[in-house]
């Protein structure tokens, strides 16, 4: 169990929903901070990140928590959230594997969160956005988002895969919870959401049916949903989807550069540019991009300069934001500070910049940009600390601009720091991700080559 650590968090004038949830940064230090090691410093974010899944977890299911809001705890509690449930799973994994986390207990906690899952709310086989954590019925995320969401089911299908992987070989236990997992992915009808169709659909609703029409289209953060549909042994979807749908039939591919680094993809949104970083982070948390090829793209090559361009956007920081430097950058989707100085959400990018950094983008980034994220971890424990990081890590977003900062935690953000630290490390979760027979004969089956794993 963990042993909880209560830093200096800070207080917010207006609890809840889009409404206030910002604080000024102090102005003052406080007690000197022990400058870390790099070992202690990944250590202690990994640590802190994997709180937000183990300590901050929706008290019945035992999944993710959307958010947790410091100001006001009780807000939106029993709301799970599918994907960031997926990315929890795997923190937990981590958290076992470093000692960070009693083993047996870890596995009586996956067991109630993977029944809870068994009874939860599913549509055609793919859970919603968000569910009633003491019901298990579907909150609906919009108006007509109350059914099945892919995008986020496929989330949960890593990190399902990555439990079973983890834990198949081990006690009566273990292998009870791997069988679990196992039941649970092989469920998703991964072949209804294409309508029919040589394509991908996010939503279907039971009420609406079809209305939202949201096609996968690369790229995005949807390259997961794709290979979790193709390595389905139970509802698997034609290849021809992925080359018609996902890579436009070749028109993904991009020749342009920023920062004289090839962007390689078309990013939906952000022509020319790249889009914000947790596109290059959810799909790859199990996805091992190294050595990853297909006809359209050297996927390392592409992760890695996603976030080699963000970097040096930040570092050149064309708008003259205060504070961005190089060590202290990273955007992607998360709270923002509105222009009103009330707390938003927004998918920071070159294109869409607001002065706001996301600790995670840069924290998840290290795979690709190690010694750039690791300035970034020192920036937030060694000379941050008490302003930026609480009591489950790095809070979700600040902005030295403004001198704010938002004492809240999104579980998407929090989710991709413990596992994408860990696959920088070790390669843990890709190990056990890639060498799963169904994601092999997927990934072969859409045209995808790995020297290290293979095929």
């Amino acid at each position: 169990m963990f042993f909880l650590i209560v830093l200096n968090s800070c207080s917010s004038s207006s609890p809840g929903g889009n409404n206030g949830g910002g604080t000024p940064l102090p102005t003052t230090p406080t007690t000197p901070v022990p400058v870390l090691t790099d070992t202690e410093a990944m250590d202690q974010v990994q640590k802190d990140a994997i709180k937000y899944f183990w300590d901050y977890a929706e008290t019945n299911s035992k999944l993710a928590r959307e958010r947790y809001l410091t100001d006001d705890p009780s807000f939106e509690a029993n709301i799970v959230t599918t994907g960031g449930s997926g990315f929890g799973l795997m923190s937990i994994v981590v958290g076992v594997e470093r000692g960070f986390v009693n083993r047996s207990e870890a596995v009586s906690r996956l067991a109630t969160a993977l029944t809870f899952l068994e009874n939860a709310d599913r549509f055609h086989g793919a859970w919603p956005h968000w569910i009633n954590g003491t019901t298990g019925k579907v909150i609906p995320f919009g108006t007509k988002d109350n059914g099945g969401d892919l995008v986020e089911t496929s989330f949960l299908c890593q990190g399902l895969l990555v439990v079973r992987e983890y834990f198949k070989n081990g006690t009566t236990a273990e292998q009870a919870l791997a069988t679990k997992a196992d039941n649970l992915w092989k469920g998703v009808e991964w072949d209804w959401y294409t309508k029919g169709e040589n394509a991908l659909y996010w939503h279907w609703s039971p009420t609406y049916g079809w209305e939202m029409n949201f096609k996968l289209e690369g790229y995005n953060e949807c390259l997961i949903t794709y290979v979790m549909g193709a390595a389905s042994p139970t509802h698997p979807i034609p290849a021809a989807a992925y080359h018609q749908a996902w890579a436009r039939n070749g028109a993904i591919v991009n020749g342009g550069s920023q920062y004289g680094i090839p962007v390689i993809f078309n990013y939906n949104g952000a022509t020319g540019n790249v889009g914000p970083l947790f596109w290059a982070q959810y799909s790859y948390l199990g996805l091992d991009p190294t050595t990853l090829t297909d006809q359209y793209a050297d996927y390392w090559a592409l992760t890695q300069n996603h976030s080699k361009i963000i970097n040096q956007y930040c570092i050149a920081n064309p708008k003259q934001w205060n504070g961005y430097s190089d060590k202290c950058w990273g955007l992607t989707a998360s709270y923002t500070r509105n222009t009103d100085g009330t707390t938003g959400y927004t998918a920071h990018q070159p294109l869409n910049d607001t002065g706001v950094i996301s600790p995670t983008a840069a924290l998840s980034s290290f795979p690709y940009t190690p010694t750039e994220s690791m300035k970034f971890l020192h920036y937030l424990y060694d000379e941050k600390k008490s302003s930026l990081v609480g009591i489950a890590g790095p809070y979700d977003a600040f902005s030295p601009h403004y001198n704010w900062v938002t004492p809240r935690y999104l579980a998407i953000d929090q989710g991709t720091i413990a596992p994408m630290i860990e696959n920088y490390r070790t390669g843990l979760l890709w190990k056990l991700f890639m060498n799963a027979p169904e994601v092999k004969q997927g990934l072969v089956k859409l045209g995808f080559h790995s020297g290290k794993y293979n095929f």
